[in-house]
């Protein structure tokens, strides 16, 4: 039986013991174990390694996963926003964080995401780097709020992009899958951006802005 593109990429490369602690602490709190794909993991910390980003948001950490996979392109002055709406997920995030000794170059924000980014923006605040992974009906509005704190040149992720094939149902219409539509041709055709949508795992969205 043939390998999926997904196994073959999953056996070329060995488990990260770190990034699998952190997966192993989100079972043992009963977490969602909705953590970034290893290979999207890997690509996140090369997207902003590349970018030289210096500064990083991302809008959901959950248990800390995505945080280390940014926090490890980021330069050693580098700083990463998180923005949680669960203070028991930030807290484990935190504490993972700080095991994999990234504790000093993260700090948190806890409660909806729209309310910080709405801070952030007034606050005058801008970011290099950008990683979606949240409440699905919103990433439109994330994706605004992201272009408006963006510096030129700055990389905006999303992933989640199919909805483990909900996305591409058209019988599948609820309020996230609604949201994800209008994100993925937001990102297709916004003229701020330069984008592209990577099929496989379950999609990711890397846009450039202009």
């Amino acid at each position: 039986m043939n390998l999926t593109p997904e196994e073959y990429v999953n056996q070329l490369y060995k488990d990260d013991e770190q990034l699998e602690q952190v997966k192993e602490s989100i079972r043992e709190l009963g977490m969602p174990e909705v953590s970034v794909a290893p290979a999207y993991g890997r690509l996140l910390t090369i997207l902003v390694q590349t970018s030289r980003a210096e500064s990083a948001i991302e809008i959901g950490a959950l248990g800390g996963y995505s945080g280390i996979c940014i926090a490890k392109g980021l330069p050693v002055h580098g700083q990463l926003l998180s923005l949680e709406l669960k203070e028991e997920y930030a807290k484990l995030a935190k504490e993972n964080l700080e095991i994999a000794g990234f504790g000093t170059c993260v700090d948190y924000m806890i409660g909806p995401a729209l309310d910080s980014l709405e801070r952030l923006k007034q606050d005058g605040r801008k970011f290099d780097f950008f990683f979606i992974d949240a409440d699905k009906e919103n990433y439109p509005l994330y994706l605004e709020y992201a272009i408006q704190l963006a510096n030129p040149g700055s990389v905006i992720v999303g992933d989640n992009c199919f909805l483990r094939g909900r996305t591409l149902n058209p019988e599948k219409n609820g309020p996230a899958v609604q949201g994800m539509r209008r994100f993925n041709e937001q990102i297709a055709s916004d003229d701020r951006l330069v984008s592209t949508l990577l099929p496989d795992y379950d999609g990711l969205s890397i846009s450039w802005v202009k």
